[in-house]
This record gives C-alpha cells, structure tokens and sequence, in this order.
C-alpha cells in the first residue's frame, strides 16, 4: 500500500561519485520506498540510462523498477557540477546535509533536533573515499553513523536506507 511522505518539505538526493551500479540501484529503491522528491547523480556514479541511451540492466537489478519511478537527473547532462548545483540549491534555501564521518560531524539521531529543515539536499559520496574535502566544506552540516564494532563504516546503500528514513521521521 503506497502512502504519501508525512514530512513536509521537499527532499533531494545527490550521489557523487558512487562506483557501484548495485549500490545505486539500492539507493534508487529506497529513494522510492521514502518519497524522496528527485536523485541527481554526478561525477563518475552511474545512472539507470548508458552513454547511448539505453537502460542499464544492472541498475535495474537492484532497483527493481524504482529508476523508473524515482525522479532523476545527470548533473553533467544539465551543465552543473556538483558544487554549482550545491550553491544552487544553497542559495535557494536548502540545507545541505553530507551523510559522512569527519571530525565535524553530528550523530544523525540528533540531526533534526539540531538542524531542522524542510527543504533538504542529501549528499551521499563514493564507497571508499567517501565525499571530497572541497565539496564537505560546502554543506551546512555533517551527519554520521556512530560505528560501534570494529568495522569503521557501513556499505552505502545500507547507511542510506537507516540514514534517509531517520532524519525523514518515516
């Protein structure tokens, strides 16, 4: 049964850099699952279409149907980079959010107590490097997820799906 997000606002996700067509297609579903209002992929994460224009079965794989009914754009294919897009959305009135652990970051628990917003740009970066030094600095803030095992992160898609349905009050 399909219902409509409870949280008022619009809500927006960028995958920068993200290598995995798996973890895409993963997030592309979950996007789904909690109404987030459009994705924009940028730098090398690819998206459900090819360079030809063809559909990409192994997004698909793991999308099962979402990359077709989540919103989504190619930051490159509309002339934006990811930060001009960022400083865009900034200038706007968007919060920017970094799912990331620095130094500076927030426990995402807190993160709407603390940093309340109705218009919201989720920033999820690559498997490995996670989001880039210069394009953190352009978030108004940084939330992570306190890893309490040996292991210092989780895969992408899984802190994601915990992640967007938190700070969504799903």
């Amino acid at each position: 049964m399909k219902q409509a997000r409870e949280t008022a606002g619009e809500f927006y996700v960028v995958l920068n850099n993200i290598r995995s067509t798996q973890n895409v297609g993963a997030i592309l579903r979950t996007c789904d699952a909690s109404g987030i209002d459009k994705v924009f992929f940028s730098g090398i994460t690819p998206s459900p279409i090819d360079r030809f224009g063809r559909k990409r079965s192994d997004v698909s794989k793991s999308a099962l149907g979402a990359e077709d009914s989540v919103k989504w754009e190619v930051l490159e294919e509309i002339g934006k980079s990811v930060e001009s897009f960022l400083k865009e959305m900034k200038s706007d009135g968007f919060q920017i959010v970094a799912l990331e652990q620095s130094k500076n970051s927030v426990d995402y628990k807190n993160l709407n107590k603390e940093f309340p917003a109705d218009k919201r740009v989720v920033l999820v970066g690559n498997e490995v490097k996670g989001v880039d030094s210069e394009i953190l600095d352009l978030c108004d803030v940084t939330a992570e997820i306190p890893m309490l095992g040996e292991k210092e992160s989780l895969n992408v898609a899984v802190a994601f799906g915990i992640f967007i349905f938190r700070i969504l009050e799903i």
